[in-house]
């Protein structure tokens, strides 16, 4: 059955968002509503991270780095100290930290999909990080954006289920500007290239039809991935700053899908997690 929101349906009262925005908060009273619209702004859940999840010595500066190999580099020639083991269902997701240039930093893998990740940056919450950079790679949609070029996430598109449990129903979720700001500063002192845009996140890498690239496109959407605005949207309602730049990858604005090889690119994405690194150290 189809369901068409109208006036007949809702209930309709002011609510206050996290960070204090006033929005129109829609209470359903239809029982064929979809649950993904039913929005609670209570702030404390039935498992709240900071209740369940004891604190540790852990740094509040924390990238969030999806490439596994390069994590793997980094504690190997680094000597990072293994802060928590963070095991789930599918094994470990440990939380890392090193020092670099004389600061400390913690890091780790976020999962793939908006739900793990969402749920592994609450636990990191939870032990203690206060601020965060991610790097990751992404799909292009625009031609002209090559393997390996760089974009700084101003705003992702909520095409996915987590973030509507983080915030009210809407179309996108907007980058904190701290996160925005410290990427760009950290890009133009190494002198490179990037653009500012925003990014489609989806669930189903594996439905991004040729009717939805091209809406994508026209909304202004230079990239695609999984987990930009479920992390955002995290950041947001917990109130802590949160930024994300992303590596093209993929090419999916031709005619047929272009994989470029982009995962061997071992070189430019060891790089960008430096960069990462060092804009989360400026925060």
């Amino acid at each position: 059955m189809a369901f068409v929101l109208s006036f007949r349906t809702i209930t309709q009262r002011w609510r206050f968002a996290p960070g204090g925005k006033r929005v129109y908060h829609i209470r359903m009273s239809n029982p064929n509503i979809p649950p993904i619209l039913e929005f609670d702004p209570e702030r404390e859940a039935f498992i709240e991270p900071g209740k369940v999840i004891r604190p540790r010595q852990v740094a509040e500066a924390c990238v969030l780095c999806f490439f596994q190999e390069v994590i793997d580099k980094v504690v190997m020639e680094h000597q990072a100290r293994l802060v928590v083991e963070n095991r789930w269902e599918n094994g470990p997701h440990p939380i890392y930290e090193i020092e670099y240039k004389g600061q400390r930093l913690a890091f780790f893998h976020p999962g793939i999909g908006g739900p793990l990740s969402a749920a592994l940056l609450e636990e990191a919450i939870g032990y203690g990080c206060r601020k965060f950079i991610v790097c990751g790679g992404c799909g292009s949609l625009d031609k002209d954006l090559g393997v390996g070029h760089l974009v700084v996430v101003s705003a992702a598109l909520r095409d996915e289920g987590t973030s509507y449990h983080y915030l009210p129903a809407g179309r996108e979720v907007t980058a904190h500007p701290r996160g925005v700001a410290a990427l760009e500063a950290a890009l133009t002192r190494h002198d490179v290239p990037y653009r500012v845009g925003k990014t489609w996140t989806t669930d189903a890498p594996y439905r991004e039809t040729r009717h939805k690239i091209a809406r994508r496109l026209s909304e202004g959407c230079l990239t695609v991935e999984m987990e930009a605005a479920s992390l955002m949207a995290v950041a947001e309602f917990r109130g802590l700053v949160l930024g994300q730049v992303l590596y093209g990858g993929d090419d999916l604005s031709g005619a047929e899908w272009d994989h470029r090889s982009w995962q061997s690119r071992q070189d430019v994405r060891e790089n960008l997690f430096w960069l990462a690194a060092e804009a989360c150290l400026s925060l």
